[in-house]
């Protein structure tokens, strides 16, 4: 794994320095890639939804990314701006990497599930931006993997993971701007989406949401629900029923042509 820093002067508040990860598969079979943004309610990272799917990603032939993307205290439009700027750099090295710039996934978990959401369709300016070459690049993925994501934001439907949103927003005003099935559009990529009914963190119908704004764009899409399982359950080693999620996921992949 290599380390990278991806900002020569990092703009904004910056009490933890963001970073990326390289984690080049060792016997690679597709120019494909992805950029991985880990869980962690935009309090912290969890290493199991960023590592550890970079290596399953290695086991498939595929590059990964891990983006370590700032978190509270830092608050929107930070995340949001490592984030887009880890897919630019991504895309601006494309020929150093030996990968397609046009075919790299965002994947992102729980709260990073949001972050993959807004970074895909969130198209409002923010500021830092604009200030290098790299940042006259596209920042929008072509494809996203959400797992057990973050989404809807309005509180009055109760399906909001509020904790993330208090840590990701100074305040509550117009608060729809952020929740990522109302941010679908027709230029939005194909996803691959998985949750499991009775996550009591992240209510699944915050997939469904995003699946049905997907549907009434006519964006392709594959979605799976599992019964049962915890949140942030990552790879799921431990629970083999929901462990299918990564050879669908590798199906998927092969069936838009990734692998």
């Amino acid at each position: 794994m290599q380390k990278i820093e991806f900002w020569e002067n990092i703009p904004g508040m910056c009490e933890v320095e963001p970073l990326l990860e390289y984690y080049p598969a060792e016997e690679k079979i597709t120019k494909a890639t992805v950029v991985i943004l880990p869980g962690g309610g935009y309090s912290h990272l969890a290493e199991h939804e960023g590592k550890g799917y970079a290596e399953y990603f290695n086991s498939i032939g595929m590059d990964a990314f891990v983006c370590k993307y700032r978190v509270a205290p830092h608050k929107f439009p930070l995340p949001l701006l490592d984030a887009r700027r880890a897919i630019r750099y991504v895309r601006f090295n494309a020929e150093k990497f030996g990968i397609d710039p046009d075919r790299i996934a965002v994947m992102g978990s729980s709260a990073g599930g949001h972050l993959a959401g807004l970074v895909t369709n969130y198209t409002d300016p923010i500021d830092f931006e604009d200030i290098d070459e790299i940042d006259k690049i596209s920042p929008f993925p072509n494809a996203t993997i959400l797992c057990y994501a973050v989404g809807h934001m309005p509180d009055s439907t109760g399906v909001a993971h509020k904790g993330s949103f208090d840590n990701l927003l100074e305040n509550r005003v117009n608060v729809e701007r952020y929740s990522t099935d109302l941010l679908v559009n027709d230029s939005t990529p194909p996803a691959f989406i998985w949750h499991t009914s009775d996550d009591n963190c992240v209510n699944v119908i915050n997939s469904y949401l995003y699946a049905k704004a997907l549907r009434e764009h006519n964006i392709p899409h594959e979605m799976h629900i599992f019964p049962r399982g915890n949140h942030g359950l990552g790879l799921a080693k431990n629970v083999p029923h929901v462990a299918q999620w990564t050879t669908l996921l590798k199906n998927w992949l092969a069936e838009i042509n990734w692998l």
